[in-house]
């Protein structure tokens, strides 16, 4: 996998920030039964894949033809995705310091 702030940055490079086979590998995980399933039941869509097929393209064109095009979509659809990702906080706070009290033993629970 290259760095994908040096490929961008010189637009220049020899490689897009992931090889094509992580693409197509996306695009079809997207596309099988199974994420579409566990999709629609968490989000209650089905998975939008059009993006996974946009960035395939994009990487077997730069392959191809080294398309400042091609480059400049893959860069833009990563620090998409890489923002997107960045956006949602985390669930739980996380801690400074243990709690004063983690080394006590816990209460007996009553035998039921």
């Amino acid at each position: 996998m290259a760095v994908a702030g040096s490929w961008q940055a010189s637009m220049l490079g020899s490689w897009p920030p992931r090889p094509c086979e992580v693409y197509r590998a996306e695009w079809e995980l997207c596309r099988s039964a199974g994420h579409i399933l566990h999709h629609y039941y968490v989000h209650g869509e089905r998975p939008d894949c059009r993006q996974w097929l946009r960035d395939l393209a994009s990487c077997l064109e730069w392959e191809e033809s080294h398309s400042p095009q091609a480059q400049r979509s893959l860069c833009e659809s990563e620090q998409a995705r890489v923002q997107a990702a960045r956006k949602h906080t985390l669930v739980w706070a996380l801690r400074q310091k243990p709690p004063a009290d983690w080394n006590l033993p816990l209460p007996l629970e009553k035998d039921k």
